[in-house]
């Protein structure tokens, strides 16, 4: 369960704008929902792999406090971490992780949120779907010139796409200012003709992530990244904001 933990962490957390996080677990499929404080992005995934101890529905909170605990050198492979259960109108649910050393001389106990509480803190967002009009696979080249102009448009909160002669072109700033833009993926297929505003701290922060990628963008205003870390494939779906 630890990898399991420690990929979750990484890819919500690891945002930097996510402490919270529900698990919805049967035997056959274990599912993560997240989503940020500023609705900047919302978070579902599907491990590869029932997890075992992900079975109910429950919330992590604090995420912060189990990635330190995760990081305690103490909790090697010979390590205890497990989930504990407490007995509610006759049916066991998850209450806690448990982490105890071999020799049982250095416990934490990282408490979880109920179904009560988690349901309404991280409510199921259905998203009905989108026509995506671009989709490709972003490359290490286009990830690095986007890091180079998001710093030298540092003042800027989000940028604008649009298609143009077939490349997927990535804008910042006001040209009546400071501004700048590059080509972000060429020769893409599909036009994106509205301008749709787009996050650029979280964006950067997804294509920071490790794993495959794929980029889906709607000129309905929105878009979809979809990244497999080994142990799950995530999907974060970050709705536009309107110029």
């Amino acid at each position: 369960m630890k990898d399991n933990l420690l990929d979750l962490i990484g890819y919500t957390h690891g945002l930097g704008i996510i402490d919270l996080v529900k698990i919805v677990g049967t035997a056959e499929e274990s599912q993560i929902h997240a989503i940020a404080e500023d609705k900047s992005v919302i978070v579902s995934g599907v491990t590869k792999t029932p997890v075992a101890d992900f079975i109910g529905t429950f919330g992590m909170p604090n995420l912060g406090k189990l990635k330190t605990i995760l990081s305690f050198d103490v909790y090697d492979d010979s390590a205890d971490v497990s989930m504990t259960t407490s007995n509610k109108d006759g049916v066991d649910v998850p209450s806690a992780i448990h982490f105890a050393t071999s020799a049982g001389d250095f416990i934490n106990d990282y408490r979880l949120m109920s179904q009560a509480i988690i349901e309404e803190k991280v409510r199921n967002v259905t998203f009905k779907g989108a026509q995506w009009d671009v989709e490709f696979e972003p490359t290490i080249a286009g990830i690095m010139r986007l890091k180079m102009q998001a710093n030298a448009n540092a003042e800027e909160l989000n940028f604008t796409t649009k298609t143009e002669n077939g490349d997927l072109k990535i804008f910042f700033g006001d040209p009546s200012t400071h501004s700048g833009n590059f080509v972000f993926q060429p020769s893409v297929t599909g036009t994106l003709s509205r301008t749709w505003q787009w996050p650029v701290k979280v964006f950067l922060s997804i294509m920071d992530l490790p794993g495959d990628k794929t980029v889906r963008i709607s000129d309905q205003g929105a878009a979809e990244i979809t990244v497999d870390s080994g142990y799950t494939v995530y999907q974060y779906l970050l709705p536009a904001q309107a110029k």
